[in-house]
């Protein structure tokens, strides 16, 4: 991991804890790169906030922070096979042990240390395909991990393992650059690979590592962890404080048995603090492509969409739009609402609101919104398992603002500006 990439890094030499201590220092600085050098027990310092801005994640794709969405939807169309492989060569390897790594234990009522900000890797049983995803992991001990498994492509990867009576053989990566980490969360079909939209976040230019362990792919990772997800057993895991800042229940869920661990030299444990603004990114923004493209189909003209951070990058969305007909607005809320199922409240906005700053959409509600004529209200709809107002059948009710200009007056919604002579 290359420090000198991040601008906004604030260096803490003090002795810290993994138990509760790191994880309330990082709450006082949520938007910043926090780097730990002298963590109780253990020689690897710990790092957290590297992609906690949107400015962070741009700037490790090559872009402006309005242009992600268009950036993320390019790569994913456009992905690069990986040509460029390597061996662990730079590592050195022991037997795997994860209480040499300063795993935090974030809150008191957590069901124990959990890794973060690990993306494991794993193949398709059936077809090859290689896929990389992030998941939280419980601490069991030295080589055992509990994992979060929800029915996705590595859940699918795991069941298929199962019906054929085998276990799944995995690699977890800790410690990776951003753009890497990105590329990962991106919603790609199952048959696809993550690390070719990665490759095309770098140009071509990715390098991969060959593991020792299994036929294995992964990127350069400070801290690499070789093992397997067991078929047929199952653990409790959690509870763990999810997306919305309020803890998950505890479940029965899929083990990992760790047999093999590489770090670098110089290794640093990345740790992505829950409900931080580095956990709701990741998480979130990669559904905005999908709700671009949806809306794309219904209102062509839609500029861009962000899921915001008070939503928890999860539950509201913001989407702007150049505005051609009366309702546009409106069918923009149901191609937005039913794009992301997890979206609960989604405001339409005009060219002219900056749908990243928060004031700004509060002024186009507040000076564009009649409410009997420009809100919908759908009753009953499938929610997100996130949403602690979630009704228990999981259904809620979903709120949509149209909060653009009436297209026939627009001169009584003009913003006054200056112009330079």
């Amino acid at each position: 991991m290359k420090l000198n990439s991040y601008r906004e890094l604030i260096e803490i030499d003090d002795e810290v804890s993994t138990e509760y201590e790191i994880c309330n220092i990082l709450q006082k600085y949520p938007k910043d790169t926090v780097l730990f050098t002298n963590v109780k027990g253990s020689h690897i310092p710990v790092i957290s906030g590297i992609c906690n801005t949107r400015e962070k994640i741009a700037r490790s794709i090559n872009c402006e922070k309005d242009e992600i969405l268009h950036k993320i939807i390019e790569a994913t169309n456009n992905p690069i096979k990986v040509e460029n492989y390597e061996n662990l060569d730079n590592y050195i390897t022991y037997k795997a042990n994860v209480n040499k790594i300063p795993i935090l234990k974030h809150y008191p009522e957590d069901g124990g240390k959990y890794i973060t900000a690990g993306v494991i890797f794993a193949r398709d049983p059936e077809t090859g395909v290689q896929n990389a995803s992030i998941h939280r992991m419980l601490v069991k001990n030295s080589d055992t991990l509990g994992v979060r498994l929800v029915p996705r492509n590595l859940y699918t990867y795991f069941q298929r393992a199962e019906e054929l009576g085998r276990d799944l053989d995995i690699t977890i990566c800790i410690g990776m650059d951003p753009a890497i980490l990105l590329a990962s969360t991106c919603s790609i079909p199952i048959d696809a690979d993550e690390m070719e939209v990665a490759n095309a976040f770098k140009n071509g230019e990715l390098t991969l590592l060959n593991c020792e362990e299994s036929d294995l792919k992964v990127p350069e990772a400070d801290i690499i962890l070789e093992g397997k997800i067991l078929h047929n057993k199952r653990s409790k895991e959690g509870p763990f404080v999810d997306l919305t800042d309020t803890y998950d229940v505890i479940r029965e869920e899929p083990i990992i048995k760790l047999s093999k661990m590489h770090l670098k030299k110089k290794a640093y444990y990345h740790a992505i603090i829950p409900a931080g603004f580095e956990h709701k990114l990741l998480q979130g923004l990669p559904q905005e492509p999908r709700i671009y493209k949806h809306v794309k189909n219904t209102v062509p003209t839609v500029q861009n969409v962000a899921l915001t951070e008070g939503g928890c990058c999860w539950l509201h969305a913001v989407v702007q739009i150049k505005k051609q007909t009366q309702g546009d607005g409106k069918n923009v809320l149901m191609a937005a609402l039913s794009a992301h199922p997890s979206l609960k409240h989604c405001v339409v906005v005009d060219e002219d609101i900056d749908l990243f700053n928060p004031e700004d959409v509060e002024y186009a509600i507040a000076t564009r919104v009649k409410g009997d004529e420009d809100l919908m209200i759908v009753t009953n709809a499938r929610g997100s398992s996130l949403d602690p107002k979630a009704l228990p059948d999981g259904t809620t009710t979903k709120i949509g603002v149209d909060a653009t200009k009436d297209i026939n007056n627009l001169k009584k919604f003009e913003r006054v500006s200056f112009t330079n002579k």
